[in-house]
C-alpha cells in the first residue's frame, strides 16, 4: 500500500508538511530552470575568476584579465591622442591663417579651442563668451586690442596687464586724483553719452567735449572711437565693460578699473593657443589682418 497523499483538491502529491491546516505540495521546479540556476553561479564563479571582483582593503582582486575599467579607459584615450596626434602637429606647425583657412584644420581647431574655452576661458568671458562687467564680450566686433588672428594670438598668449614682458599693457590715469574736479568729470561723462547716442546733459557734455579733446583724445581719437595701440575703448559705441550709465562712466574717469588676462602661453602649448585663437576668431566677431603695402 502506498504511503503517498494525493491532494484532493489540485491531485498533487503533498510533502507530508503542514501547518494550520495548510499542506504543502509537491511540486519540484522545471529541470530547465534547475539546470540555468546552476549555470547562473558556474557563470558568476569564472567571471569572479576573470575580472576584478572581491573588494580588498586597498584596490580589488585583478583577476586573470587584469582588466579594469581604468585601463580600459587609457587604452581608448591613448587611442584617442594617437588619432589626433597628426592635426596636434599639423596645427603647431602652420600658420594661423592656414590653419583658418584649411577646412580639416579649421574644424578640427575650433573644436579643440570650443573644449579650452569652456576649462580655461569660461568662467570670466561667461559660458557663451558673452562676457561680464570688466570681461569684454568676444562675440562682438568690439576689440580693445585688435580682433584679427595674430592680435588675438598675442593677446591669448601673452596676456593683458600680468607683468610679463610681452602682455598687452596700457594704464588709464585716475582723473579723480588731482587732473579734474569733480563737476568736470561729469562734464566729460557726459560728453562721452553724447558720443554714443545716449542721453546727456547737453549743456555739460559741450563743455567736456573741450575737456575730452585736451584729455582724452590722445588713446581714446579726437572721435572717441578707441585706439587699439593703448587698448583704448571705442566710447561712441553702446558697448561698456563697466557700464554705460553717466554716473558709471564719471567712475571710472575719476578711479579707472583695469582688466588682468593671464598669459596663457604659459599654461597651454602653442598648438593649444592657436586652437583656442582660432575659435574666439570664429566667434562672430573675428576680424581679417589688415592689408600690407
Amino acid at each position: 500500500m502506498s504511503d503517498k497523499e494525493i491532494d484532493k483538491v489540485s491531485g498533487v502529491e503533498t510533502t507530508g508538511h503542514e501547518w494550520d491546516g495548510i499542506k504543502e505540495l509537491n511540486n519540484p521546479l522545471p529541470r530547465w530552470w534547475l539546470w540555468t540556476f546552476y549555470a547562473t553561479i558556474v557563470f558568476a564563479v569564472g567571471y569572479m575568476a576573470y575580472y576584478p571582483a572581491i573588494p580588498l582593503i586597498e584596490g580589488s582582486t585583478m583577476g586573470m584579465s587584469g582588466e579594469t575599467n581604468r585601463s580600459v579607459l587609457q587604452a581608448e584615450l591613448k587611442a584617442a591622442d594617437e588619432a589626433k596626434a597628426g592635426l596636434v602637429s599639423r596645427i603647431e606647425t602652420s600658420s594661423l591663417q592656414d590653419i583658418r583657412t584649411t577646412d580639416e584644420l579649421f574644424r578640427f581647431a575650433v573644436a579643440g579651442g570650443q573644449s579650452l574655452y569652456k576649462v580655461n576661458c569660461s568662467q570670466c568671458h561667461g559660458s557663451g563668451a558673452q562676457g561680464a562687467p570688466g570681461y569684454p564680450n568676444l562675440n562682438d566686433d568690439d576689440w580693445l586690442w585688435g580682433g584679427d588672428l595674430e592680435a588675438i594670438y598675442h593677446t591669448i598668449k601673452h596676456g593683458v596687464r600680468n607683468g610679463t614682458a610681452d602682455a598687452r599693457d596700457s594704464m588709464m590715469p585716475a582723473f579723480g586724483e588731482g587732473i579734474l574736479e569733480a563737476p568736470q568729470i561729469v562734464q566729460v561723462a557726459n560728453y562721452v553719452m553724447q558720443l554714443s547716442g545716449q542721453e546727456h546733459d547737453a549743456a555739460a557734455a559741450s563743455t567736456g567735449k573741450e575737456l575730452f579733446a585736451e584729455n582724452c583724445a590722445a588713446c581714446h581719437g579726437e572721435d572717441g572711437k578707441g585706439g587699439r595701440d593703448f587698448g583704448a575703448p571705442n566710447l561712441a559705441d553702446q558697448l561698456w565693460l563697466y557700464g554705460g550709465t553717466v554716473d558709471k562712466v564719471a567712475a571710472q574717469i575719476s578711479k579707472p578699473k583695469h582688466g588682468v588676462m593671464p598669459a596663457w602661453g604659459q599654461k597651454l602649448d602653442e598648438a593649444e593657443v592657436k586652437q583656442l585663437t582660432v575659435y574666439v576668431h570664429s566667434l562672430g566677431g573675428g576680424e581679417q589682418a589688415a592689408a600690407t603695402q
